[in-house]
This record gives C-alpha cells, structure tokens and sequence, in this order.
C-alpha cells in the first residue's frame, strides 16, 4: 500500500484531501500541529469506513516537531510516496506592505514557506525511495504575480500583503525543487485549491471543501506522464492550463 503525508490535515481542505487518498487506497499520515485535534479527525474519518490513516503531531513551525514526525513515520515505513504540504495560515489582518511589521511577515513565512521548505528536506529520503513521488505544495492564485498586476483584474483591489507574498515565494521554492528533481521520478506542483469554504476562509467562497480536496488530490495522483514544476488553479483555469506566474 503507498503511503501520504498531508500537513495541517485535521480540518478543512487538508481533511478532505486526506479522505480522497485514503479512498484511493493510500494509506495517510494526518499531520496536525495538536495531536488531539489529529486524532479527533481520525476518529471521524474511521466512523465513515476510513481505517488506512493515523495521525501524527506535526508543528511546520517547530524543527523539533518535523524531527520526531520524520522518525516516528520512519518507523512505521521505510518509504513515502506522496506529500502535500498543505498547513497555512493567512496572518492577521489588515495586512499592508506598509503598516504589517517585518514580525508579521515572518511569522506567515515561517508556516507557509519555511514550514514547507523544513518538512520536504525532512522527508525528502523517503519520497526518494518512491517508484513515483509525488509533492504537492498547496498555493492560491492570490499569489500570482501576473494576475496581481493586472489592473484590468477584477480581484486587482484585493490585497493582502503577507499571505500573497508568502505563497509567490512558496511558488518559486516548487520550481526550483521541481528543476533539482527533474531527472528523477518526482512531480512537483504548485496548487490552487480555489476560494473554499472553510474557516480559513469564514465559510465564504465558492467551492467546497470537497472540490477542493480532490483538485489537489489529483495532482497527488498523477501518471509519470503527469506535469511537473508547473502552477495549477483549476477553479479559475480549468486544465491543461496552468495558472499565471
């Protein structure tokens, strides 16, 4: 049975996508920054006929967390075949490149950069080990700088200043891990999950959860003829598309 590591899977879109590899007979690693809320997503995955998951305490933030995550997920298998780093948060707001301090910033870049950038180099030796590795970093078409540029962009007045710069720079970490992987089986991606309804989000957008969950699932699953290093948003550029840099 191949393996999957999800961050931040005990709710919302990460939930979902942990459901739809299971369902696709993986079995998953729920990664959760608190145990209990891991294992409170496991216990209602499992009352829906899921059993192929268990979860994992995993803080992207805290490099002793990732640490003891990678040794404890050794020790249940010798290889990953899929990650999907998914944990963000979006920061508080208002957010202006002017007014949100340099600390701000740095606390949205070390979840949604530095986080994804510590959990790939922990598990890198496992997915490498994969006939078919799969990562899967999950980005917003917010981060976009094209799409940002363009005043005849509807969203163009849209700004939040921590979060999209986090995601550009999350944008380019999967490029070039996709260039220093290319001569090997690995896919790498970057993927738009699309305006959800989650917390995250205050329950306002127009996909659910569950659309969500299987538009970055199906990046997770893709063929060696499957893309990499390449930008998805598939809400807003349904494939083979690819969302604007």
């Amino acid at each position: 049975m191949k393996s999957a590591l999800v961050t931040g899977a005990n709710k919302g879109i990460g939930f979902e996508v942990v459901r739809q590899l299971a369902q696709n007979g993986f079995f998953v690693y729920v990664g959760s920054r608190s145990l209990e809320n891991g294992l409170l997503a496991v216990e209602k995955l499992k009352a829906s006929g899921i059993d192929n998951i268990e979860a994992v305490q995993l803080d992207v933030t805290d490099p002793e967390s990732v640490s003891a995550a990678r040794r404890w997920i050794g020790e249940k298998t010798q290889v990953l075949d899929v990650l999907v780093n998914n944990a963000g948060i979006s920061g508080v707001l208002p957010q202006s490149a002017l007014e949100s301090s340099a600390d701000q910033f740095k606390a949205v870049y070390e979840t949604n950069l530095f986080g994804v950038i510590r959990v790939t180099q922990a598990f890198i030796d496992l997915l490498r080990k994969s006939s078919e590795p799969r990562i899967v970093n999950v980005s917003t078409s917010m981060a976009s700088l094209t799409l940002a540029a363009d005043i005849d962009n509807p969203n163009y007045p849209t700004r939040y200043a921590m979060y999209q710069s986090s995601k550009s720079a999350l944008n380019m970490y999967t490029i070039n891990l996709a260039y220093e992987l290319r001569d090997t089986p690995f896919k790498v991606n970057a993927v738009c999950p699309g305006y959800t309804q989650t917390d995250f989000t205050n329950y306002q957008g127009t996909s659910t959860p569950q659309e969500a969950g299987q538009r970055i699932a199906k990046y997770a699953l893709i063929g060696q003829d499957g893309p990499t290093g390449k930008f998805f948003s598939e809400e807003y550029f349904p494939a083979p598309v690819t969302c604007p840099w």
